[in-house]
């Protein structure tokens, strides 16, 4: 029965070796980018808007007019009148406005890359998740074999009245609590791959990822902190809107010129006809007043803005990864401790001499279990955290 437990173990870990061929962490985040409904929904809508911001800055509809008089008391004949016309603003307005529309479309690229990471951060949390699972899995499936192990064990012992009944029914429940663990574990992992496949679309997402991505050592927190300004949307929209508002000043300026009006006149009377250039101006004596002083304002208040986000963010960083440096150490030696031990082996040898009672063994394991369980997750945790350290890099 044992041989018959092994090669059925056998046979699972070598599946789950192959597996691990198919999409890695990356592959997936691609997958999810180009499938995500969240993500397509958003892009129209930038679309929509740059749209819009393009055709603001459109000339207004040419103006056409007529006038034909044939009623009232008049010697001549009837006066007919026609008048084409075309008004637009100073043509600076037309370039100042131009160039804010380019800043505003760079901000909606960042915006779209903010987005974008509001979405593949959950993603590859789950991803980590998954992976997780997949070891703890490997994990639980050797205890199911131990246990069943030392449950046919403490039954041999059982047929030969050396261990008591109590003893053999703890050996089963044992047994059976692995094989629920098996069960959850598997539970867990079809919830995660429907929440993957809702961020893919609706389209299932093949992955088998057997660890996690890359080490956990990162940069120190200044090296990082750079990169973090140069690569992280959250910031870069908030230079992109300084320039807009500082362009918005301009534009402010620029409109402060008269507009124009030019066009075609025709006037004609019993014969006579009158026909020729029309040209106005306007006086922008009320319109822009405070328009100017008002873009001034909201500059200043952007700038103000943008130093206390950065600083926030700046404060908020450098906690985060003061966290992940202390659990990394704690990791470290959980994990220097752990591999420098044969705890497991060395109870169930003992057990098997009769030097521990079923139960003692029993405790015994736990412990141990226990802790490379503690370790496991806090090397799941290490990963969720680093993933949050580093998404600017997504």
């Amino acid at each position: 029965m044992l041989k018959n437990n092994l090669l059925a173990f056998c046979v699972c870990l070598f599946s789950f070796v192959v597996a691990a061929q198919s999409p890695n962490t990356m592959d997936a985040l691609q997958q999810i980018e180009q499938n995500n409904a969240t993500l397509k929904a958003f892009s129209s809508f930038l679309e929509s808007r740059k749209l819009s911001q393009k055709a603001s800055n459109n000339l207004p509809d040419p103006q056409a007019g007529a006038y034909y008089l044939p009623f009232g008391n008049h010697a001549s004949g009837d006066y007919s009148e026609f008048q084409l016309t075309q008004s637009f603003e100073f043509p600076t307005v037309y370039s100042s406005r131009s160039n804010l529309i380019e800043m505003q479309e760079a901000q909606s690229a960042m915006e779209y890359q903010l987005k974008r990471q509001e979405v593949l951060l959950p993603a590859i949390k789950l991803l980590n998740e998954l992976i997780f699972l997949a070891k703890k899995e490997k994990v639980e499936q050797v205890r199911v074999l131990q246990s069943k192990k030392l449950f046919d064990q403490t039954n041999e012992l059982f047929e030969i009245e050396q261990a008591g009944i109590l003893e053999l029914n703890k050996a089963k429940i044992a047994w059976i609590q692995e094989q629920f663990k098996l069960d959850i574990l598997d539970a867990d992992r079809k919830k995660i791959m429907l929440q993957l496949q809702n961020l893919n679309g609706g389209n299932e997402l093949e992955f088998s990822q057997n660890d996690y991505s890359g080490s956990l050592i990162i940069d120190d927190p200044e090296s990082l902190w750079r990169e973090k300004i140069l690569g992280d949307p959250e910031l870069k929209i908030l230079g992109e809107q300084e320039k807009v508002a500082q362009q918005r000043i301009k534009l402010s300026k620029s409109k402060s010129l008269p507009n124009l009006t030019a066009g075609y006149n025709y006037q004609g009377v019993s014969g006579s006809s009158y026909s020729g250039v029309y040209g106005g101006v306007s006086i922008p004596l009320w319109s822009t007043r405070n328009t100017v002083k008002a873009a001034e304002a909201n500059y200043d208040y952007q700038k103000s803005f943008t130093q206390v986000k950065t600083d926030v963010m700046h404060t908020e960083f450098l906690g985060e990864y003061e966290v992940y440096q202390v659990m990394l150490k704690k990791y470290q030696e959980y994990q220097s401790t752990l591999q420098s031990m044969s705890s497991e082996a060395l109870l169930l040898q003992a057990f098997e001499l009769g030097e521990l009672s079923f139960m003692q063994y029993y405790l015994e394991l736990q412990f141990y279990q226990q802790a490379f369980d503690s370790m496991s997750d806090m090397e799941k945790q290490l990963n969720q955290s680093k993933a949050d350290l580093l998404k600017h890099q997504l």
